[in-house]
């Protein structure tokens, strides 16, 4: 983000005036007519690029635009869509403004605005162009995914107030740095709102984003606390590596991380985490009087010298009041791969990964009022099992901050007593940012 100051320009234009040999004289009717012509050219130069409403509140403006090609295969039908990468993901623009108070204390805001072509967390196989996951909007609408201000102290630490992340959404992706996040995560991204096609009893359904379930707390399989909520957010200083969060709010959720991060272990980057949060929100899946319970941990792995990195991850949810005698689920996750330079553009990055879940399949049985999801009931199913599988190569683009991406995915959940049939994803994508 470069800031045009009429006395750059100014500078910038008696430089130029030297360099071709522009005389004394000529030099000096910058007072005169040609000075008019510069302060015009001033005026449309600040007018082409973002001013501030507050002088003494700086903004930087970024963000990303990103969109996919996805052919899947759900083992009745295949089709291939042009989608974006979905809520959290999306294409967006991002406002963050700060100001100075002391030379501890800052304060400024965070606005971020998804552009939300089609959804792929709403998207399925009756609906090649999902709409807005948080908001409800259609294709092509606007989602506020960050609205909050926060202060902060660089020996005290940072609070936000307002639309934000709880302490442990994201916490497992934010982790991995090996250049391949947009193509690979431990969340039923692409898939997340088809239908499993099985032999399922009456009224019975499932959705691959429900094949390992949060039971309605987040992404699925893993990321459960996985929605920006109005919250109280709270990001301790990094001290020795260590740094630690909590937020509250929404209707009583709350959670708490702690992180551990250091680049130059040796010759190795190691990343560590660890979180938990509960929610009494019905609207966020809790049961009635009761609380959703959602533990993870994870570890990322580089080798520096050579590029090679894995990634790790566990997720654990359980219910405290549990009516229909639901098993708590486990989820685990690795991915692994190296990053290398065969190219001068930028590294290139083959990777597999690899997700398992027990316990994990959450049905809902429709089989109430018609057209009233109301009274649904949903159950987890003891003894199902998902798999997610998949491998691909990311490609970075360092000239253009891009990278793009080829993956195949192959999704497999078994229930007890049904025949259900596998999923598999083809994807290329590309993101730049800005």
């Amino acid at each position: 983000m470069s800031h045009i100051k009429k006395c750059g320009l100014i500078g910038l234009f008696a430089a130029a005036s030297v360099a071709f040999g522009a005389s004394a004289g000529s030099a000096a009717d910058l007072g005169g007519a040609c000075c008019a012509d510069l302060e015009e050219r001033i005026a449309e130069l600040e007018s082409s690029v973002a001013s501030k409403g507050n002088r003494k509140v700086s903004l930087v403006i970024s963000g990303w635009v990103t969109e996919q090609v996805v052919s899947w295969d759900d083992g009745v039908e295949s089709n291939t869509y042009v989608t974006g990468l979905g809520t959290a993901f999306a294409s967006n623009v991002n406002f963050k403004g700060q100001a100075q108070v002391t030379k501890d204390v800052s304060v400024g805001y965070v606005l971020h605005v998804e552009i939300i072509t089609s959804d792929v967390y709403t998207t399925n196989a009756s609906n090649p162009r999902g709409g807005a996951a948080l908001s409800g909007g259609g294709p092509n609408s606007l989602q506020v995914l960050y609205s909050y201000w926060f202060a902060q102290s660089e020996t005290y630490g940072r609070v936000s107030v307002g639309v934000n992340s709880p302490a442990d959404d994201s916490a497992v992706v934010a982790l991995d740095s090996s250049g391949t996040l947009q193509a690979a995560y431990w969340v039923a991204y692409d898939v997340f709102g088809f239908n499993v096609r099985g032999n399922f009893a009456p009224g019975d359904s499932l959705i691959w984003g429900n094949a390992s379930s949060c039971r309605g707390y987040g992404g699925g399989p893993g990321d459960c606390n996985g929605v920006p909520l109005n919250v109280i957010r709270y990001d301790s200083p990094v001290i020795a590596n260590f740094s630690a969060s909590a937020s509250w709010g929404a209707d009583d959720n709350w959670a708490v991380a702690l992180r551990y991060i250091n680049t130059k272990f040796g010759d190795m980057t190691v990343k560590a985490l660890a979180t938990y949060s509960e929610t009494s929100d019905e609207a966020q899946g809790a049961p009635v009087g009761g609380n959703l319970e959602y533990t993870q941990a994870s570890v990322y792995l580089q080798h520096n010298p050579s590029g090679w990195f894995a990634h790790g991850a566990w997720g654990h949810i359980d219910q405290n009041v549990n009516p229909q005698n639901n098993p708590a689920s486990d989820t685990y996750y690795i991915k692994s791969g190296i990053r290398l330079k065969p190219l001068p553009i930028g590294a290139t990055i083959p990777y597999g990964e690899y997700l398992k879940a027990k316990d994990s399949a959450f049905i809902v049985n429709d089989s109430g009022t018609p057209g009233d999801s109301s009274d649904d009931v949903a159950r987890v199913v003891s003894g199902s099992e998902a798999t997610f599988w998949g491998f691909g190569v990311a490609q970075e683009i360092d000239a253009a901050a891009m990278t793009v991406w080829l993956r195949y995915r192959e999704h497999e959940v078994d229930v007890p007593g049904v025949q259900t049939r596998d999923m598999s994803t083809i994807v290329f994508g590309g993101f730049i940012n800005f």
